[in-house]
């Protein structure tokens, strides 16, 4: 026999919902590793040089700061441009998608302001 705990109040989902959760669940990891914030912000703000992602998140490694840009390249949602100058230009730019993420979170970002943790 199971021990299950019985919540008084507990919402049952209905089962699409359940498959929202699972979904929700990777994108709140992506945005929970360090740093992954901080330059999306960063982004969202005019940064598009790795210079200017690294001056932002004051702290950051240049190997952190390159893996974590890789990341969100992979996720869509920032976009890498090279161009071709001397010397070459590489621009980090938020998508569509990153904006659109940036906008959902803009009232956690602004629970946090009033609620330092």
């Amino acid at each position: 026999m199971t021990d299950v705990v019985a919540f008084p109040n507990a919402v049952t989902f209905p089962k699409a919902e359940e498959e929202l959760c699972r979904g929700f669940q990777p994108a709140l990891e992506l945005l929970g590793r360090r740093w992954v914030g901080m330059i999306m912000l960063a982004g969202h703000r005019g940064a598009r040089r790795f210079g200017h992602y690294r001056a932002f998140a004051t702290g950051i490694s240049d190997r952190v700061l390159t893996q974590r840009l890789r990341e969100l390249e992979q996720h869509g949602l920032i976009e890498r441009t090279v161009v071709p100058s001397t010397p070459v230009q590489v621009l980090y730019t938020p998508t569509t998608r990153g904006e659109e993420l940036l906008a959902a979170l803009q009232p956690l970002l602004e629970w946090s302001h009033r609620n330092t943790l």
